[in-house]
């Protein structure tokens, strides 16, 4: 290939900066070009310094592709993975000025080259990280005082969420998770308009965006006294989660930091109820790669950012999980989410 198009928007961030909801990239006879439209004229010349960028009157992956036949670029990567059937077409008509000889081929399917760049974090983005993560840890510290019987789900989710707004995320990383009583044993049971309980568990799942960059961390504690089952699935949820972390370094895979989790949860009787991955990386998307998983080969490498997040949900009853984010280092992990996974009784 002498080209490559970029149409997957964190992506166009990674290599230009560009933060817009419309853009394509194009890399091809050393230049990189940047295709977004007049919203972002001024934005798009401020961000992307040092990249051409053109104003385009049409969607920007079709101005790109005709800009692309106009270059007489040979052939052009594309990453199947984010390109629809529908945007392939629009592409393959944006280029009928080509011969048609030319025309087959030209797009070529690619790996996911751009995603795989950015499992590693660099320092700059690892600093990032740290403050999204940080933001995280507050929000947790400062809800506890709120979490009660009577009040619900949706608000205690809802001051959570100001909280993110005023200690600066542009936004959460995805719909936070607060999950009571027997909602607690729904892994993504996302806050409603349950009251929570005078006894039970309360599941909080949640993250941020701060400088573009996701955190995510879960935590479970408990309203009133626990019954001895709820308080030995907690404890065996901890030791699993932090057998996991502890498994996290350099040279490892992640299918062995998984098993690592699994191992744990099959000795305590609970690993039916362990119902998904131990975690993925996160980036700027929350669910990125290396993806921590059963007999997955990909070994980890420092600059890495994983969350390790086992779980045990029993149906109808209750569920416990506990998250953190872990960076990989070059000697072994470091927990980007240090508040507190010890027994919390309200």
């Amino acid at each position: 290939m002498d080209g490559l198009l970029v149409t997957h928007l964190p992506d166009v961030r990674y290599l230009s900066g560009f933060t817009g909801s419309n853009a394509a990239l194009v890399l091809a006879g050393g230049r990189a070009v940047l295709f977004t439209d007049g919203r972002y004229t001024a934005q798009a010349k401020q961000e992307a310094r040092g990249l051409r960028v053109v104003i385009a009157k049409k969607a920007a992956a079709i101005a790109a592709s005709e800009w692309l036949a106009a270059a007489k670029v040979r052939r052009c990567g594309f990453d199947a993975g984010r390109t629809t059937v529908l945007e392939m077409k629009a592409m393959q008509k944006a280029i009928k000025i080509m011969p048609a000889k030319r025309r087959r081929g030209f797009f070529t399917a690619v790996g996911p080259l751009v995603a795989e760049l950015r499992w590693v974090k660099d320092s700059d983005e690892i600093r990032k990280m740290r403050r999204a993560a940080a933001l995280g840890c507050r929000l947790f510290e400062g809800v506890l005082k709120k979490i009660v019987p009577g009040v619900t789900e949706a608000s205690v989710a809802a001051a959570m969420e100001f909280g993110a707004r005023m200690g600066g995320a542009e936004a959460m990383s995805f719909e936070t998770i607060v999950a009571s009583a027997k909602r607690s044993a729904m892994p993504h049971g996302k806050a409603s308009g349950a009251k929570l309980p005078g006894r039970g568990f309360v599941t909080l799942d949640f993250g941020v965006v701060l400088d573009g960059y996701c955190s995510d961390m879960t935590r479970t504690v408990h309203l009133g006294n626990a019954l001895p089952r709820e308080r030995e699935v907690y404890d065996s949820v901890l030791e699993a989660q932090l057998n996991a972390v502890a498994a996290v370094r350099p040279g490892v895979t992640a299918g062995e930091v998984d098993e690592a989790a699994r191992k744990v949860l099959r000795r305590a009787g609970l690993a039916r109820y362990f119902s998904h991955s131990t975690g993925h990386g996160v980036g700027l998307e929350i669910h990125e790669g290396p993806r921590v998983a059963a007999k997955q080969k990909q070994v980890l490498q420092p600059g890495m950012v994983i969350t390790i997040e086992p779980g045990a949900y029993l149906p109808g009853t209750f569920g416990v999980r506990i998250e953190d984010m872990v960076l990989v280092t070059a000697r072994g992990a470091e927990v980007l989410t240090p508040s507190t996974k010890a027994w919390i009784e309200l």
